[in-house]
């Protein structure tokens, strides 16, 4: 790549780790056969010195260019943000308000916004909201049965994994053929959680104020009787501790006491290990079925993200508990679904069932891109 180049630097800023991207700006709009000049992912508190070292990695692979917008994975955007923002004063401040709602991810992507405004600060900063997505869920589906005054404070149903099922939006048309009306999209990995689609709007998700809701999940919980912290707070548990307790030691790592990662379980003869497997595919079908109640019925379910995609063990065991929704799985090419897009139901299947990669750093592209054309 030429010295000069313009591109676009696309990052995951954590709590103790950095993974990047580097785009070419000048390669047309981002597609699904978009691939990264580099990727680096550093295992470190994202600082300046972080920074200046994963770009320095990154043009040592990539060769010479000129960052002229980084886009920001941002998990909350509050009640109002329903598209991407470009970062300013304002932007930033907003963003820093909104820590008290996803205390454990906001605090560390708004330190990422700071460190590369700081590195590289010609650059457009772009913030990605991965709760944007779910700005189009009906009043009612964002609601909790709680006081208003509470509600007009913020406490309301979110959402999260916006840029993945934006990302399985904008691919479907090309996979299937076609855009179903309604669509289950299952992002099943360390986190996980669905969403129904509605002629390509979200309007049901399984996540709510925190991405600790719905699913199952590595070392989350998903839905909990919110009387089990009301126990716990009288048994002598602080906040830190059922932190800790509900974030990282629970869900499938809680329930079989020895891992939170679907291939170790799979693998292991451990009876535990079998009720962690059955419980998060009993907690995916049963919420599919509230999930489908919201939409009317469904055309079409995608699964995607590490287990989503990689795991036919799993999508089997889901598939089998639906056929009353008219789903008929081919079970050999399920099982040949371990990498790539394909096509996992039938032919005659009324539902069709499809394995689709999410693809967020290029959502997250295509929106810098936009982004840069307009300003």
């Amino acid at each position: 790549m030429a010295e000069g180049r313009p591109a676009v630097l696309v990052i995951n800023a954590g709590s103790s780790s950095l993974k990047a991207a580097v785009f070419d700006a000048a390669g047309g709009p981002a597609t699904p056969a978009t691939r990264p000049l580099a990727r680096v992912h550093v295992e470190e508190r994202p600082t300046r010195p972080v920074f200046e070292r994963a770009i320095d990695e990154l043009r040592l692979v990539a060769g010479g260019f000129e960052i002229v917008a980084v886009a920001h994975r941002v998990v909350h955007g509050g009640p109002d943000r329903s598209e991407p923002a470009v970062i300013d004063a304002d932007v930033l401040a907003e963003l820093e308000s909104l820590v008290p709602l996803a205390p454990l991810h906001q605090p560390h992507n708004v330190a990422g916004i700071r460190e590369a405004i700081a590195c590289l600060p010609k650059a457009m900063q772009v913030a990605c909201f991965d709760t944007a997505f779910h700005r189009t869920c009906p009043p009612k589906a964002q609601r909790f049965a709680i006081p208003a005054s509470l509600h007009d404070r913020g406490i309301r149903r979110y959402g999260f994994h916006g840029l993945s099922y934006e990302s399985i939006r904008s691919q479907l048309p090309g996979v299937v053929g076609g855009a179903p009306r309604r669509v289950i999209a299952a992002h099943l990995g360390a986190g996980a959680s669905l969403c129904g689609l509605l002629d390509g709007r979200s309007i049901a998700t399984t996540m709510g104020f925190t991405p600790l809701d719905g699913l199952v999940m590595a070392t989350r919980c998903g839905s909990l009787d919110p009387g089990v912290v009301i126990h716990l707070m009288r048994e002598g548990m602080d906040a830190a501790a059922i932190t800790r307790l509900l974030y990282h030691e629970s869900g499938l790592l809680g329930v079989s006491g020895s891992s939170g990662d679907m291939r170790t379980l799979l693998a292991s003869d451990d009876p535990r290990a079998r009720e962690a497997v059955e419980l998060f595919c009993y907690r995916v079908v049963r919420e599919i079925g509230g999930v489908a109640a919201a939409l009317g019925g469904v055309d079409a379910i995608v699964f995607t993200a590490g287990i989503g995609e990689r795991a036919p063990a799993v999508r089997r065991r889901i598939a089998a508990e639906l056929g009353w929704l008219g789903l008929e799985l081919d079970v050999e090419a399920n099982a040949a679904a371990t990498s790539g897009q394909a096509r996992i139901s039938t032919a005659t299947s009324t539902v069709s069932a499809w394995v689709i990669p999410t693809q967020e750093e290029r959502t997250m592209l295509a929106h810098a891109l936009d982004l840069l054309a307009r300003h």
